[in-house]
């Protein structure tokens, strides 16, 4: 990313904050943080005048006159203190505050139009490990912004207040040219900025490459971490498998390039560290070098001496900002990359604007017309399909493997954009989707079994009926019990549930991608006999290959090859 686009996107991820309705509360404490952090300049402006009277007294032994510059010293360094611990306080405040507001606001547009699924779906750079994004991401842009900006605005008020110290203390230089003489005034004051921007520009040519490897790093560990996530999330496949030799592979692939990446990231900010702390080191006998011979010559006392060695050093301190914070910057600067990336994509998917025209007509089914469904590539599963399932009637989706049956629920759950077509139902209908494995939040029993509702207060189905209907009464004493309930329960007593949840919530009209696959047949008969005894009036839209479904459903949809045909079934 270049330094303009870099710019942009560092504008476009801090403005909203600012612009928000939290902007008053942010600038005062911004504001505040400021405040103190002039407060801490004056403070260092104090004690420079205050090194200049003690030196001198030093100098001169005037021993009665050090004990009041001692009580002198103590007040300059309480108020510094004070400031100082306060600046951080604020400033630390504001932080949290501010990304707690950017947390809020990314999940939300996270979750919103099912953004989290489209990210997946549509692919593209910005995309690897949103988590990571919103988690870590969000936490160190704000971190760093509020660092290095405060930092800046510090460095920037010492350089006002001291380079003016500084350009009195310097004198003036005189430098014999041949028969003329050359005077400079405020010559310390010219050198401390010759040698900072050299400082700067040598320091950007050496640490430059940390941009990129602190963007790559981050990612990788990030990987790194969701390989074991996934371990963890399927770990019965994988021990049944005996995949762990696979697996610790895996590990070691993904491990490998965080530790080689760190080496080169170790090798680049070994060569910085370098180069940093020779220069500040060298910056440390300049100034005794180039104030000596005033020292010498008698023009200034050991206390402007000591005054002389301090203004230089905040002013050298100022003017090499950048190349103290510069391994900051490149954290920082990647950061920006990720987070802005991510931003970008997330815009991406939500502006996708899917041809699908979804609306309410007056007969009692679903209707779909023209309905085309498409790869993000642009290659075409389906095209031209027509039909209606009417109320209480059940229509059975069957296909070869990758012929668009899944994709096509998809997009009539509205979560799939690429395509076309309308897609009408009955006003005030209530629909419901079930994918082949369902999903169980984390918490009670009896909370997965109400998912996506909230457990009623006063609850008006006997779930322990339900669960010995469907074969899992053993469950019924466990209904409060908060665990990982998909890692407990199988896949079939999973889909069981998933059945119950379709009672519980009573839509009009259900869509099953293959939420019977791991029941027995016996289970899958009396899951859809259930749905028709006590939902008569359902439409159901069924994905499926077992021919034992042909018995359960009106009709049947074939797709093959971008084609379809409807038949109807018979016992």
């Amino acid at each position: 990313m270049k330094g303009k686009a870099l710019a942009v996107t560092a504008w476009h991820l801090m403005r909203s904050y600012w612009k928000s309705e939290e902007k008053w509360k942010a600038m005062a404490l911004m504001g505040g943080v400021i405040l103190l952090t002039l407060g801490q300049v004056y403070m260092l402006v104090l004690n420079n005048n205050w090194t200049r009277d003690f030196y001198g007294t030093l100098e001169a032994r005037d021993f009665e006159a050090l004990w009041p510059l001692v009580g002198q010293f103590a007040g300059i360094a309480a108020g510094f203190i004070i400031m100082a611990v306060y600046s951080i306080y604020v400033r630390q405040i504001l932080e949290i505050k501010w990304r707690t507001w950017m947390t809020d606001r990314y999940l939300e547009a996270w979750l919103r139009r099912q953004n989290y699924y489209r990210l997946q779906a549509d692919g593209g750079d910005g995309v690897d490990n949103p988590d990571q994004r919103i988690a870590d991401d969000i936490n160190e842009f704000v971190g760093l912004t509020l660092s290095l900006l405060i930092g800046f605005i510090q460095q920037l008020t010492s350089l006002a207040a001291f380079i003016f110290i500084l350009w009195e203390l310097s004198g003036i230089m005189e430098v014999p040219l041949g028969e003329t003489v050359l005077s400079i005034p405020g010559y310390m004051v010219w050198i401390t900025v010759i040698y900072s921007v050299a400082g700067t520009y040598i320091a950007h040519k050496i640490g430059r490459k940390l941009i990129g490897l602190n963007f790559d790093q981050q990612r990788y560990e990030a990987d790194f971490r969701f390989s074991m996530v996934r371990v963890r999330e399927n770990c019965e496949s994988i021990a049944f498998y005996g995949g762990e030799g696979p697996e610790m592979q895996n590990f070691q692939e993904r491990f490998g390039r965080v530790v080689s990446n760190f080496w080169a990231l170790m090798k680049r900010t070994k060569f910085l560290n370098f180069y940093v702390t020779g220069y500040s080191q060298l910056a440390v006998i300049v100034p005794i070098l180039l104030a000596l011979p005033k020292f010498i010559d008698g023009s200034i006392n050991m206390g402007g001496l000591m005054q002389t060695l301090m203004a230089f050093g905040k002013v050298q301190d100022a003017l090499s900002y950048f190349v103290d914070a510069y391994s900051s910057i490149a954290r920082y600067i990647a950061v920006i990359c990720r987070l802005g990336g991510f931003t970008q994509h997330m815009e991406h998917v939500e502006g996708l604007h899917s041809e699908f025209s979804f609306g309410t007509g007056d007969s009692n089914a679903l209707l779909l017309r023209d309905v085309q469904v498409e790869l993000p590539d642009g290659r075409k599963l389906l095209e031209g399909l027509s039909l209606a399932v009417p109320a209480g009637k059940y229509l059975l989706v069957s296909g070869g493997s990758g012929c668009g049956k899944s994709t096509l629920l998809r997009a009539l759950a509205g979560i799939w954009p690429y395509g076309s077509g309308t897609v009408e139902l009955p006003s005030g209908w209530r629909t419901m989707f079930l994918p082949q494995r369902p999903y169980l939040p984390l918490g009670s029993l009896r909370r997965a079994i109400y998912y996506p509702q909230p457990v009623p207060e006063q609850e008006t189905a006997d779930l322990g009926a339900l669960l010995e209907r469907f074969g899992i009464g053993s469950l019924a004493g466990r209904l409060d019990e908060v665990d990982d309930w998909s890692r407990i329960l199988s896949l079939g007593e999973q889909q069981r549930l998933a059945f119950i949840r379709i009672l519980l919530f009573k839509p009009d009209m259900v869509f099953l991608d293959e939420s019977t696959s791991a029941m027995d047949e016996q289970r899958e008969e009396e899951a859809y006999d259930a749905l028709k005894e006590l939902l008569p009036g359902m439409a159901v839209v069924s994905v499926g290959h077992r021919s034992t479904l042909f018995k359960k459903h009106d009709k049947k949809l074939q797709l093959a090859k971008g084609g379809w045909q409807l038949s109807p079934l018979t016992e």
